[in-house]
């Protein structure tokens, strides 16, 4: 049998809130535990676009900073939406494979979308099927908050059988929309932290709930591995 020792590490694809940047997210997850982020191969990638206006982090992190795609202000019309999936699918491709995908605040967004959308062959067609994700601080495209641009139409058609860990801040301003998000997964699994729009430090329930959630998706990774 496969021991805690030499199970996979599970590869995942991170993706940076709006108008920050892959550093930036690595510096954020790199405050939690060492021995959670040991058990995981994170690997953080910049979004295709410079940001196109001020970024909320100027004067907290460096420049540059990024975006992975742009809306109007109501949230009802989307640009370079279907551009900003191939750039990932290109880079899966060159990179990969990856087994799963960890998003914060827009980067959470486009995550979300994407289980569904490769599900319904609309998306990452070229690249192995996703196996779980790590929302953190998410909505759903077509909620109460946001459209839904064209290519993501029937992303939350059907609801999605990935394993999937949401982080929900008290104080978030995504609150309400990442509550709703949840009835897009089957079991999701929820991490209730008391801060708002941000990647939150782990208490000791949150990271057992986490390395339960890393357990869950090691096990699912094991058939591949002794194939």
């Amino acid at each position: 049998m496969e021991t805690q020792a030499n199970q996979k590490r599970p590869r995942i694809l991170c993706l940076h809130g709006f108008r920050t940047s892959a550093e930036i997210l690595k510096k954020l997850i790199g405050r939690w535990p060492e021995n959670l982020l040991e058990k995981v191969e994170l690997v953080f990638l910049d979004g295709p676009y410079l940001a196109r206006g001020k970024s909320s982090v100027e004067g907290f992190y460096d420049p540059p900073y990024y975006e992975w795609f742009q809306s109007n202000e109501e949230f009802t019309e989307y640009y370079n939406f279907e551009e900003c999936v191939e750039y990932l699918e290109e880079y899966m491709l060159k990179h990969g494979p990856f087994d799963g995908l960890l998003g914060f605040s827009q980067g959470a967004i486009l995550s979300a979308s994407l289980f569904g959308m490769q599900v319904e062959g609309v998306a990452l067609k070229r690249v192995p099927k996703l196996k779980f994700g790590i929302i953190i601080s998410g909505a759903r495209l077509g909620g109460s908050k946001f459209g839904l641009p064209k290519l993501a139409a029937i992303a939350f058609a059907s609801p999605i059988k990935c394993p999937s860990l949401h982080f929900i801040g008290e104080t978030d301003f995504l609150k309400d929309e990442g509550i709703s998000l949840l009835e897009s997964f089957i079991d999701p699994l929820v991490i209730h932290h008391p801060k708002g729009h941000t990647i939150p430090f782990l208490d000791d329930k949150s990271l057992e709930t986490f390395q339960g959630f890393i357990g869950k998706v090691q096990n699912l990774l094991l058939p591949e591995e002794n194939n």
